[in-house]
């Protein structure tokens, strides 16, 4: 498959980068998202591409937001791609990794959600009982799946930067009570219907990151990319064991085999083998033939 790892298109504005996404403005209400196949663990923007990751990225989303659009609005536009990119090139360059979308004011928190006792979580239980303020009963175990899922929010940082835990009181004070409360309410409903979906297809969706923006008459609506091997942990449902970190679908591949180097975790992030790169394509693609396939 062939890799992206940074967009060129000379005919729209390039507005900014972020770690995977490219974004361009189309005009004053609609912006071009590009999902690049970069990769960033531990928030650094790893060197080299991971083949074809940007276009499961993005097909992976846009079967997520069509499964959920009775839940919440998103932010797709319904403008097709070649009537924004018309050069035969830019069209070729980009392949499956864009989306034509509405332009909303995104909110400044990431919505988490845990069904699971992995990762963050699973440090913060093991140090206090709790995951960011949520007292969790005692004797859990790594990888143990949670009485009833939790939104466990964080900042949101910019490029370079890292984000942090909050607590929802948190985001009371950033976004009002009511909105707050909308965006965890919503964030929980959207995860336990899409991982009650996934689990069907043999992944355990162990939890997820979601975004969501406002359009000018202050409506929520879900954006950016959503439950994908980027922003969620997944694992395969056959294989999963708790008191253990369970292998997956996603890019805790890569943080695994990071672990075992000698690197501080900031920029610039190591080279990674040939082969951690091959097999997490791999697993990128599995996990959206699993998600994505009719039956």
């Amino acid at each position: 498959m062939s890799a992206l790892y940074q967009s060129k298109l000379a005919s729209l504005q390039l507005v900014g980068r972020g770690k995977v996404r490219d974004i361009y403005r189309i005009d004053s209400a609609h912006l071009l998202i590009v999902a690049s196949d970069r990769l960033s663990a531990f928030d650094v923007v790893l060197p080299q591409p991971i083949p074809g990751k940007g276009e499961v990225l993005t097909r992976v989303s846009r079967f997520w937001f069509a499964r959920t659009a009775h839940l919440i609005p998103n932010h797709l536009a319904d403008i097709p791609l070649a009537d924004v990119v018309k050069d035969p090139d830019e069209l070729a360059h980009l392949g499956d990794r864009a989306m034509v979308v509405r332009r909303l004011e995104p909110l400044p928190v990431e919505a988490i959600v845990r069904g699971y006792l992995i990762g963050s979580g699973w440090k913060d239980y093991q140090r206090g009982g709790a995951v960011c303020g949520i007292l969790l009963p005692p004797g859990l175990r790594q990888a143990d799946r949670l009485p009833e899922a939790i939104y466990t929010p964080s900042t949101k940082a910019g490029l370079g930067g890292h984000d942090q835990n909050v607590d929802f009181a948190y985001t009371a004070t950033l976004l009002g009570r009511d909105l707050a409360s909308q965006v965890r309410e919503i964030s929980l409903s959207i995860y336990r219907e899409c991982a009650a979906y996934a689990h069907g297809r043999g992944i355990i969706i162990a939890d997820t990151k979601l975004e969501f923006g406002l359009d000018g008459k202050g409506r929520l609506h879900l954006i950016d990319e959503v439950l994908t091997p980027d922003s969620s942990r997944f694992w395969p449902a056959d294989e999963y064991r708790p008191g253990t970190s369970p292998p997956s679908f996603d890019k805790q591949f890569v943080r695994d085999y990071l672990e075992t180097l000698d690197w501080d975790k900031t920029p610039p992030g190591p080279r990674l083998p040939q082969d951690v790169i091959e097999r997490t394509a791999e697993k990128y693609r599995e996990a959206e033939r699993r998600l994505t396939r009719a039956g």
